[in-house]
């Protein structure tokens, strides 16, 4: 049984390649170049290619996709070509990650259009036939290990991110991730969307407690606007940073971002995600 998984030198892909060889899976990397695999099972696949993803696909038991960061016109252009190699190769699994892009608010103003390529990505799928699963993500405990936000956690004793201080989130992780994606690549009987975060969602003040519950001391929580957060992340992200501020300022507007409950991996696998202050102590260990 073969799993291909892309994004497996990533924070996506990453730690679900790593859990499924620790279990002793045969995941494959999904990749264009093998450098920074040091020998680990891999296929070429170039998302940019359908014959490509044809070939890595075939015969595979699983395949769990996120798209990766790019100018979404490009995105959109490989959301099509997963989907026609889906359709071609037919695997017999296929897992989604959002990557915290939002579907499962329709009729919302956070509701990704249909036309975006995570919907194109979703809905081919879904309409292909073939038996899959979407693991639907809000924001990511990683973010709050920016520098920019992490250093003055560390330095002053406060953890500075652009959310209203009422405002609750369904925070996960990518370890949270890649252990829900593991059991939707190798249980089927789950379908569709399964959301993936806190219930109920935590405020600023509760992410500052994991933090000081893992550090040992106060540390208290302060709102950032989206235009300033978006001055502190650019010399990183470049013209990426925009698209970070839209999604902020779209979300300053919403009473919640909270994965719904009948849908969670809480409900459906039985699966709940660590706490600010375990993930903390797995990721910083």
């Amino acid at each position: 049984m073969s799993y291909i998984i892309h994004g497996a030198t990533g924070a996506q892909g990453g730690p679900l390649y790593a859990r499924l060889l620790a279990a002793g899976k045969n995941a494959v990397a999904a990749v264009r170049e093998a450098d920074k695999l040091d020998g680990k099972p891999l296929v070429a696949a170039d998302n940019g290619s359908v014959d490509s993803l044809v070939s890595a696909y075939c015969d595979a038991d699983g395949v769990f996709i996120h798209l990766p960061q790019a100018p979404e016109p490009v995105r959109v252009q490989y959301a099509r070509n997963i989907v026609e190699a889906i359709r071609t190769a037919k695997p017999k699994r296929v897992v989604i990650s959002t990557s915290g892009t939002i579907i499962d608010e329709p009729g919302t103003r956070l509701q990704a259009p249909d036309d975006s390529a995570i919907m194109i990505l979703v809905n081919g799928v879904r309409d292909s036939g073939i038996s899959h699963a979407v693991v639907a993500t809000r924001l990511y405990l990683e973010n709050l290990l920016l520098p920019m936000v992490f250093e003055p956690v560390q330095a002053e004793g406060v953890l500075r991110y652009p959310v209203r201080v009422d405002f609750p989130v369904s925070w996960s992780s990518h370890l949270d991730v890649a252990e829900v994606a593991e059991r939707l690549l190798t249980d089927t009987s789950v379908t569709g969307i399964v959301g993936v975060g806190q219930l109920p969602g935590l405020k600023g003040a509760d992410l500052a407690t994991g933090f000081s519950d893992k550090f040992g001391r106060a540390i208290t929580f302060e709102a950032l606007t989206p235009q300033k957060f978006g001055e502190l992340i650019t010399p990183m992200f470049g013209p990426a940073a925009a698209g970070v501020v839209g999604l902020y300022q779209a979300l300053s507007q919403a009473p919640a971002n909270v994965i719904a409950g009948d849908t969670s991996a809480q409900r459906l696998l039985g699966l709940t995600p660590r706490g600010v202050k375990q993930w903390l102590t797995e990721t910083l260990a």
